[in-house]
């Protein structure tokens, strides 16, 4: 079992940055696939960012070059970087961990709010 926490979320201007935070509690973290979604107001959830086990990043082309995943194993935690951010950015953003069988180790948090609006 897995717990997330999603922190970080707030309003920002159109170009500004943003870093949010999830914070994983239970066993095996390091095992897991940890994934970024986001859910826009009145549009269905996205995936945005992966960070495998081995490390390696993959994007979403909407925020390729702008978005950076990351994890930090002895701490239980993965981040997004935001930056450029755009008004489309805005959204409830969800972290997710995973593991094969994903039927059997499918975790998400409650979410973060991300406003971009000036």
């Amino acid at each position: 079992q897995v717990q997330l926490v999603e922190s970080g979320g707030g309003l920002v201007q159109p170009g500004g940055s943003l870093r949010l935070s999830c914070a994983a509690s239970g066993s095996g973290f390091s095992t897991y696939i940890m994934d970024w979604h986001r859910q826009a107001p009145g549009k269905q959830r996205e995936w945005v960012a992966r960070v495998t086990i081995g490390n390696s990043a993959i994007y979403a082309d909407s925020v390729k070059g702008r978005f950076t995943i990351s994890r930090d194993n002895a701490k239980n935690m993965v981040y997004l970087q935001m930056n450029s951010l755009r008004p489309e950015d805005t959204a409830v953003y969800y972290c997710r961990a995973a593991k094969a069988p994903f039927n059997s180790y499918d975790y998400w948090g409650q979410g973060t709010r991300v406003t971009v609006s000036s």
